[in-house]
């Protein structure tokens, strides 16, 4: 079972107005969310003239999904520069460790008669 009740209820406050949300997630995660919601929307009112909650809500929204996307592709474009040198630094470790070994030939096994040339 987790730690939470998924039909608990938090209530948040957003740029003056109350909401109760209900479930999936902690109470104190989702009151930090709504602090960044409400934080960012105010200082969004601080630059727009028209301070309509909805529009600022829409316009809030919008910033939100630019920074996740932005971040989304910084974080696709590490996760590959980390795949490419994990596979670079593996080909390395395994030339390392291969040195010193006799090389392992592939293909099926001779037999001395096969190899005179003897039937």
């Amino acid at each position: 079972m987790s730690d939470h009740d998924e039909s608990a209820a938090t209530e948040v406050e957003i740029f003056g107005a109350s909401y109760v949300i209900r479930g999936g997630g902690r109470p104190e995660h989702l009151t930090r969310l709504a602090a960044e919601v409400d934080r960012r929307m105010r200082e969004l009112a601080g630059h727009v003239t028209d301070v309509d909650p909805g529009r600022l809500a829409i316009l809030t929204a919008l910033n939100l999904a630019e920074e996740l996307s932005r971040n989304r592709r910084e974080w696709d474009g590490e996760r590959g520069e980390i795949e490419a040198r994990v596979t670079a630094l593996a080909g390395r470790l395994e030339s390392a460790l291969g040195e010193g070994k006799p090389a392992c030939r592939r293909g099926r096994a001779t037999t001395k008669t096969e190899s005179r040339g003897t039937p």
